[in-house]
């Protein structure tokens, strides 16, 4: 044995450190490496038909499957907003008022200002009050299916509620 490790001869085996406690009992053959036990696993599950698991096309779309997929676009999308619209702070010669007021100068209409000022606020309210509904989730409350969709409806009606109420200011 060199350098105190052992060789099986005729079948593959765990490498051990032989110490002085240890024994030729302790080793424990290999059966196969990973990358067998995964082919032999893919081999079986396209023999039986079976489809990759989770899949999508198995699951019937939900409103609280939703509003988990709405919570993390939401998240994303105002963290890429807000990186660009700094990094274009930054870039632009002048200051924000300058171009504040060249928005104004368009004359653009009511309907679309307030449009505008919807579509900016409804990702943050959303955001907020499904989040708010998820720290109630952290304290253990609201899991039977019935509270769930209450919640999701709850929220939404909160959401649209305060977007117009913000948007109008």
């Amino acid at each position: 044995m060199a350098a105190g490790w052992l060789r099986c001869a005729g079948q593959r085996c765990l490498w051990a450190r032989l110490g002085p406690s240890l024994s030729v009992r302790h080793m424990v053959p290999m059966a196969t490496t990973a990358k067998e036990e995964m082919s032999q696993f893919w081999e079986k599950n396209t023999k039986l038909n079976r489809p990759m698991s989770p899949h999508i096309s198995i699951y019937k779309w939900s409103l609280p499957m939703m509003m988990s997929i709405t919570h993390r676009g939401t998240g994303v999308a105002m963290s890429l907003g807000i990186s660009c619209f700094s990094l274009t702070a930054l870039v632009l010669p002048e200051q924000f008022p300058y171009y504040l007021e060249l928005v104004k100068s368009l004359s653009l209409g009511p309907v679309l200002i307030y449009s505008a000022k919807f579509a900016l606020v409804f990702p943050l309210s959303y955001h907020t009050w499904n989040g708010i509904r998820h720290l109630v989730w952290d304290m253990g409350k609201g899991f039977k299916m019935s509270q769930v969709y209450q919640s999701g409806v709850l929220v939404l009606a909160l959401t649209l509620l305060s977007s117009a109420v913000l948007a109008a200011m």
